[in-house]
Order: C-alpha cells, then sequence, then structure tokens
C-alpha cells in the first residue's frame, strides 16, 4: 500500500531554497557588478528561488487533483524544477531580447510536452503492488 506523501519534508527545502534564492538574488542585484560570475550567480539563484517558490504549490495541486497512479516525490520536485529552469531559460533569453510571446509559450509547450512524456514513460515502467491474500479460502 502506498503511503500519502507529507508536506513537511518539501516545507523545509522549498524554504530554504526560496531563502536562499531570493536572498541571494538581492545581494546579487544591489551589490555586485554585472560580470560573468555574478550573471551566472543570478541565474542559478534565480532557479533556486523560483523552484522554492513553487514547490508548496505543486505539492498542493497534487494533493487537490490526485493522478493515477499516485505523484511521488520526485515527481512534484521534477515539476518545481521545471518552473526554475524555464524562469532562469526566459532570463537569458531576455539578455539578448529574444523573448517574445511565441518564445514564452513554444519554451512552455515544450516543457510541458517533455513533462507529459517523462509521465507517460513512468505510467509504462509501473508495477502496481501485488496483494497476497494469506486467507487460502
Amino acid at each position: 500500500m502506498e503511503e500519502k506523501l507529507h508536506f513537511k519534508p518539501f516545507g523545509f527545502s522549498a524554504l530554504a531554497l526560496a531563502l536562499i534564492g531570493w536572498g541571494g538574488l538581492y545581494l546579487v542585484i544591489t551589490a555586485s557588478l554585472p560580470y560573468v560570475w555574478s550573471r551566472w550567480g543570478f541565474f542559478a539563484l534565480l532557479l533556486m528561488a523560483l523552484t522554492g517558490t513553487t514547490l508548496p504549490i505543486v505539492f498542493y495541486f497534487h494533493q487537490r487533483f490526485p493522478s493515477d497512479p499516485p505523484a511521488e516525490a520526485n515527481v512534484i520536485i521534477r515539476q518545481a524544477t521545471w518552473v526554475g529552469i524555464y524562469g532562469a531559460t526566459l532570463a537569458w533569453l531576455q539578455l539578448g531580447r529574444l523573448v517574445t510571446l511565441y518564445v514564452i509559450l513554444g519554451l512552455a509547450g515544450g516543457f510541458i510536452a517533455a513533462e507529459y512524456f517523462i509521465r507517460i514513460r513512468e505510467k509504462a515502467n509501473r508495477r502496481p503492488p501485488v496483494i497476497h491474500d494469506d486467507d487460502p479460502s
């Protein structure tokens, strides 16, 4: 029998990622010049901040709208990480002024399609638990 996921492990990770990400972004934006390492730091911290912020939201969506098979912890973390990657990629593309409505929608569609195919693969490889009946009648 599968156990229901609890928020406690996600909450600590989300809080740590959000505090480090948003606090680091504040420091990078206000206290550094736009050199190479501070730019890389900006993107890494943006990814952490967005992932930490969306982790509770993704967890709530999985609790509110359950799926079959039930989502595991790695699915929730992966989907929150997609949001962080999406935001950091858009910020990186904005450096070259390449972000348009079509890029925003196309990139989102690509990430949604990738997650959809990963979930299909997980469902195909899933083996339902075997229930042993101890009663010989």
